[in-house]
This record gives C-alpha cells, sequence and structure tokens, in this order.
C-alpha cells in the first residue's frame, strides 16, 4: 500500500502530467482535479443488517482554455479510466471539445498572483481512527443506537432504522498557473430513526445523530438513541392549530435552513442574472442590525477529551484551498443587517466586475460553481427557554417540509411540524401546518437569536424567534 507521501506525489505527478498534456495539444491554460475515496455504509433495521456497502473510486477532471477574439473558449472531460488510453482520451476529449465551443469573455483560470498557500496539516481534516475502525465495531455501533432507542419507552415498537457512515476522501488540483495543492479528509458518523406509537395507533418518527472528522469526538450511541426516542416520543399526540399571525420560533436545525437563505440570495451568480432580492443591495440594509452572517472556509475548533487533552478539527466546510484553487477565507456576508460582501468565485466576480471573494465549488467536470465552507448566525446571549418563555401564544418549528422558498420574490412558504407555546410553555405537539411570510421582512422581524449555537455540520445557526409569521391549520 502507497504511504501518504508517495500517494500525494503519485496523484500531483497524474495531474501534473495531464496539464502538461493539455498545453502540448495546445491549450494555453489547463487545470486538473483528482478525487479519490473509500467509503462504508451500513444500514440496521430491527438489529438486522439491511444494506451494507464498501466503496472506492477514484477520477480525474481536465478543463482547458483556448484564447479567441473576444475571450476564451473553453470546455471540460472527466474519466475514471487512468490508463494511458484513458488518460489520452481524456485531454482530446477537452482539446477537441473546446474547438467547438462558444466565446466567453470571462473565462480563464485566476491570475497567478491570486494564488496562495494554507498549511494543510493545521488545518487537521484527516484523521487514521476512521479508517482503523473496524467493520463490525460500525455495525454494532449502528445496532446499539437503534437499541437504545427502541429500549427507552414501550411506545416505540418500530424503526426506520439506524447507521452508521464512514469515508476517507482525497482531492488535487494542479493548473498551468503554478499551483498545486492536495488534502485529504475524514468522517464518520451514526444515527437512529425510531417510530413510536400511541395507544390510537397513531404513529410519529424522529431521528438524531452524531457525526465527527475523528471517531474520538463521535457521541455515545446509547446518548444518541434516547435522544432520537425522545424526538419522537414529543410529537406523539400531534393537532392542528387555527390559522392565526403569532412569534415562531426555529430549532436550530430548522433555523439553519432559514438564515441560509441569506447566502442563497447573496450569490454572486444569482445576482448577476437578477434573480436574487438582494440584487442591487450591496452595501444596503437587507436584515436587522442583530443578523450577521458569516462564511469561513478555515475554521478549526478545539475539543476537550475525556482524558483531559485537547483535539483539534477542521470544520466539516473547512478546505485549504477552493474550487479555483484560491486559499479559502473568513467572509463576513452580512454584518449588522447590512449586505457587505456577496459569495464569489472568479468567474462571477468577473462579470460583476468584483473581486472573487474565494467561494468557488468543483466537482470534476464542468466550470466551478459558488459554495461555502462552514456558514453561521452569530449567536445572541439568551437561552432558547428564555426565548420561548417569552412567547405567550406561538410555534416552535421541529421540521420543515418542501421548497416554498422564492429568493427572488423573498416569498416563503413551508409546511412544518414542531410543539405550539402556550404561555412561553411548550404545551402540546402540532402537524399539518403551513408557516409562510416574505423573506425580506422575516429577517428584518427576527426578534431573539439563541446562544446555543453548535456545529454538527459546515452550517450552524442557533435558536431564532420570528414576529408576525402567519401559521396556516384548521
Amino acid at each position: 500500500m502507497a504511504t501518504e507521501t508517495d500517494s500525494k506525489t503519485e496523484w500531483q505527478s497524474l495531474a501534473a502530467d495531464i496539464v502538461a498534456r493539455a498545453l502540448q495539444a495546445g491549450a494555453t491554460d489547463a487545470e486538473a482535479v483528482g478525487f479519490e475515496s473509500e467509503e462504508f455504509s451500513v444500514n440496521i433495521r430491527l438489529g438486522q443488517v439491511e444494506q451494507l456497502t464498501e466503496s472506492g473510486s477514484r477520477a480525474l477532471g481536465l478543463r482547458v482554455f483556448f484564447p479567441s477574439q473576444g475571450g476564451q473558449r473553453t470546455a471540460s472531460t472527466s474519466t475514471s479510466d487512468l490508463s494511458r488510453e484513458g488518460l489520452e482520451q481524456l485531454v482530446r476529449g477537452a482539446v477537441e471539445l473546446a474547438k467547438v465551443t462558444g466565446i466567453d469573455p470571462f473565462a480563464g483560470l485566476p491570475e497567478r498572483e491570486a494564488f496562495g498557500s494554507q498549511n494543510v496539516d493545521e488545518l487537521a481534516l484527516y484523521f487514521d481512527d476512521v479508517h482503523d475502525i473496524p467493520a463490525a465495531e460500525r455495525i454494532d455501533i449502528a445496532r446499539r443506537c437503534e437499541a437504545a432507542a427502541m429500549g427507552f419507552d414501550t411506545r416505540i415498537q418500530n424503526s426506520r432504522g439506524a447507521d452508521f457512515d464512514a469515508s476517507n476522501a482525497r482531492q488535487v488540483m494542479v493548473n498551468s498557473r503554478g499551483f498545486a495543492g492536495e488534502y485529504r479528509r475524514s468522517y464518520c458518523g451514526f444515527s437512529a430513526a425510531p417510530i413510536a406509537q400511541d395507544a390510537s395507533g397513531a404513529m410519529q418518527g424522529g431521528s438524531w445523530y452524531s457525526s465527527a472528522r475523528s471517531a474520538k469526538l463521535l457521541d455515545s450511541p446509547e446518548e444518541i438513541g434516547i435522544i432520537a426516542a425522545k424526538r419522537a416520543l414529543r410529537r406523539l399526540g400531534a393537532r392542528r392549530v387555527p390559522t392565526q399571525k403569532c412569534s415562531v420560533v426555529f430549532a436550530p436545525e430548522t433555523a439553519r435552513g432559514l438564515m441560509g437563505n441569506l447566502l442563497n440570495a447573496a450569490d454572486g451568480d444569482a445576482i448577476y442574472r437578477n434573480a436574487s432580492m438582494f440584487a442591487g443591495k450591496l452595501g444596503e440594509q437587507v436584515a436587522g442590525e442583530n443578523i450577521t452572517m458569516v462564511d469561513d472556509g478555515t475554521m478549526v475548533f478545539d475539543h476537550a477529551l475525556a482524558d483531559g487533552s485537547t483535539l483539534r478539527v477542521g470544520g466539516f466546510g473547512t478546505s485549504p484551498f477552493d474550487g479555483d484553487g484560491l486559499p479559502t477565507r473568513r467572509t463576513v456576508v452580512i454584518e449588522r443587517g447590512v449586505l457587505k460582501e456577496l459569495m464569489l468565485n472568479t468567474y462571477t466576480a468577473r462579470k460583476l466586475g468584483m473581486q472573487t471573494t474565494h467561494k468557488a465549488s468543483r466537482g470534476l467536470a464542468g466550470a466551478p460553481g459558488i459554495g461555502g465552507g462552514n456558514y453561521f448566525l452569530e449567536p445572541g446571549t439568551a437561552t432558547p427557554e428564555q426565548i420561548i418563555g417569552d412567547v405567550p401564544s406561538g410555534l416552535y418549528v421541529l421540521q420543515t417540509m418542501g421548497t416554498g422558498v422564492n429568493l427572488v420574490t423573498g416569498d416563503y412558504s413551508l409546511g412544518v411540524s414542531g410543539l405550539w407555546i402556550e404561555n412561553g410553555e411548550l404545551a402540546y405537539p402540532v402537524e399539518e401546518i403551513t408557516i409562510a411570510g416574505n423573506l425580506k421582512d422575516m429577517f428584518r422581524s427576527v426578534s431573539a437569536i439563541g446562544n446555543d449555537l453548535e456545529f454538527r455540520g459546515s452550517g450552524a445557526v442557533p435558536t431564532v424567534r420570528v414576529e408576525g409569521m402567519t401559521v396556516a391549520g384548521s
């Protein structure tokens, strides 16, 4: 088995060779990206293995540029055939496609001086202990998680299952302007989804999960199973409520989707196409002064371990470079309600006459898109209990359904379920209701932001309360 150093040399050499071949074939610029991954997934239901998958993949992508009057012709190809013939076809295909594509005045790699570097080791994205977890232990973790949920309460008699997933991935990028970068990342996680049933036979589901870059940071399977069980049980007896306007409190897992719309509306491509409610709003107030939204691809966290030591781990959205090969950075997109920056890659920045904010995302084929790193809403000082406690009558949203968000007009309408709030207390579960409003108003009507910011993925938003929303029920 190749060592880390050998493999790194192999991948960068392979990508550099593809770039050189493209230049020899007449391209004036070229960029090669490589992905390699090992993945494991097991699904358990009622204690039995329903599906187990182990897979590995390796693939290369190539993007080439040919100058033409008024811009550049560009094309991209990809392959998982890394034989000599496969790589020759990769280059030949890209070159031939570029000759017949249209001229794009904005296409091209970033300027040479824009590339930089980050210390990949300091970002702490890869941990060997994920790979070292035996398959039998991975299965056992999923089993224990489901068993803890099933054994928590007699009203839990069924399950949608439990799972355990693990992956190790590598990405490399090399271009003709002197950039060469590579990093590895690891992931592991598990979840359970029990089903609770009341005396009338009505059923409700719930779920919870734990995920981490290092196995040392995974929660106890029993703890996660019990939380999943409680989340299913608290939905039993759900009812509808009369249509009304009231305060709506979003739990962190639903607030993340709500506030993520701020970044989606700040997407440079949508701005260029005039397909965003933030078009023409740069530098203007677009949300309340209590709203500060940050996207940061450089975040590293210090985690205290049970033995008293500390483990530094990169965020799920952390990486040393973006899809253009530029170093990732921290960007304050919304500051005290003002739209300060847009989410831009090199291509879209050129179209807008601006500078990239290093938010390019990259797949094997095609041009880079726009994507962030770790995003978060700056937390407030109130506890979730205090935020709920100030609501005389309102809704606590635990789950949203549907895709009723229009980022051009701001119209917002989603099916939800959750808990009804009466006199500052969580009173009873509710379902089959819809919440509606307009994001332009909602972002200015956030009356409270919680102190419970926790990164369980690449995005994190604390509890948020919005005033004056329409709740449509019976």
